[in-house]
């Protein structure tokens, strides 16, 4: 297929095709990388060949097998590391305890900085970076 923009703009209307629609078709067909584009003069060509989408469907294809092979081995990856991670987390009852008193002194830190919070006001760096 080897045709210029206005002599499909012309054969559009004779098969009750708006002519502004053959060019946005064959404009998104170029983008798609399915049909070609080349100016020679003043004249702008379009064509298409069989093998060209041959072509770009197995290079998709090939990259697309590559980057799931990337994932799979990823996954293996992190799969191993989440099991390594895993050893020395067991429940027992001292890790319980230890959790307990983890968050009990959380709670505590958070309490007294709240405390701290209502107490900002009365801080004599503050007061005097304000009278400043």
């Amino acid at each position: 297929m080897l045709e210029m923009l206005k002599e499909l703009e012309k054969l559009g209307p004779r098969k009750d095709v708006i002519g502004q629609s053959v060019k946005d078709v064959v404009q998104t067909l170029v983008d798609d990388d399915l049909v070609s584009k080349d100016k020679i003069g003043t004249s702008v060509y379009f064509w298409s060949l069989p093998n060209c989408a041959g072509n770009q469907l197995r290079n998709m294809s090939k990259k697309l097998q590559s980057d799931l092979e990337i994932s799979k081995k990823r996954h293996t990856e992190l799969v191993e590391q989440c099991e390594s991670l895993k050893k020395g987390r067991e429940d027992s009852d001292a890790r319980e305890e230890a959790l307990s008193e983890f968050k009990a002194i959380e709670q505590k830190y958070n309490n007294l900085k709240e405390e701290l919070g209502q107490y900002a006001d009365n801080d004599p760096a503050t007061f005097e970076a304000m009278s400043n």
